[in-house]
């Protein structure tokens, strides 16, 4: 499949596949000298994390649930800035150590919606991995405790991220030329 004549690919397919591998060690790490006898939930926000979710829980080294949300903020290349939750855990939490899987977070407004929301179902641990971080477009402060790559504020498209339903089966991260 051939990129649109304005992308440019930022993070090739090996670059991807190498810093899933650290992030899934890191948060393995965290997690085991936090709770030896670990269990978590992975719950991948739908439909962008799926590939990078599916890459990544392979490198977690701990018993793990997968679970789904999902979520709608965008309109084409732009956040509408109202969120709405279309889809809801499919299991309880309470109790358990969660990982929320995210393709990207752009404003903030998504995964702060997210945190909320999930808070009260009393999980024992709410950690954020997200693939992608666009920090300059921040609306709402949220912290992300482990972030593949920081990016600016550039559209993006790959790996899971479209545009307008497209390009989500690319092996690589591409951007918006500026």
């Amino acid at each position: 499949m051939n990129l649109p004549g304005d992308f440019e690919v930022v993070f090739s397919e090996e670059r991807i596949r190498a810093r899933t591998r650290e992030l899934g060690a890191g948060i393995t790490r965290d997690l085991l000298a936090d709770d030896p006898a670990a269990e978590l939930v992975a719950v991948g926000i739908l439909k962008g994390s799926l590939l990078f979710m599916a890459d990544l829980v392979r490198e977690i080294r701990v018993p793990l649930y997968c679970d789904f949300l999902r979520v709608a903020s965008y309109e084409g290349m732009e956040s509408t800035g109202v969120v709405r939750l279309e889809f809801d855990l499919t299991q309880p939490i309470a109790g358990k150590h969660v990982l929320i899987v995210e393709d990207i977070i752009d404003t903030g407004l998504t995964m702060r919606f997210l945190l909320e929301n999930l808070r009260l179902k009393k999980p024992r641990s709410l950690k954020v991995c997200s693939l992608l971080d666009k920090p300059a477009n921040r609306k709402a402060p949220v912290e992300v405790d482990y972030v593949g790559f920081t990016i600016p504020n550039r559209f993006v498209i790959g790996y899971g991220l479209d545009l307008e339903g497209l390009y989500r089966n690319l092996p690589y991260i591409a951007a918006k030329r500026v």
